[in-house]
């Protein structure tokens, strides 16, 4: 059974930082591009960070660029996402994906709240 649980969301101030996990079961972890997305209330999901299968080659957001970090354990299945510096405007649900050709996983999400 395919699982991604996501972990490490929770409310912190602004300037703060918080470390989501993203843990995988279930299918051939190593195989597969991760990335992060977030929604926020009344807005459409959006990319946050992807990371290639092997760890080589990573992509950002443009508004969060210099201040999240992506990076995987391949060992551990499990994926990462570093976020310092929070704002406000990164107050959402995130959430995990796995894609490897036509096979496409989604985690359930941790929410992230910036806020004084």
């Amino acid at each position: 059974q395919v699982q991604l649980v996501e972990s490490g969301g929770g409310l912190v101030q602004p300037g703060g930082s918080l470390r989501l996990s993203c843990a995988a079961s279930g299918f051939t972890f190593s195989g597969y591009v991760m990335s992060w997305y977030r929604q926020a209330p009344g807005k459409e999901r959006e990319l946050v960070a992807a990371i290639s299968s092997v760890g080589g080659g990573t992509n950002y957001a443009d508004s969060v660029k210099g201040r999240f970090r992506i990076s995987r354990d391949n060992a551990k299945n499990t994926v990462y996402l570093q976020m310092n510096s929070l704002k406000p405007e990164d107050t959402a649900v995130y959430t995990c994906k796995a894609v490897r050709s036509s096979a496409v996983y989604w985690g359930q999400g941790t929410q992230v709240t910036v806020s004084s």
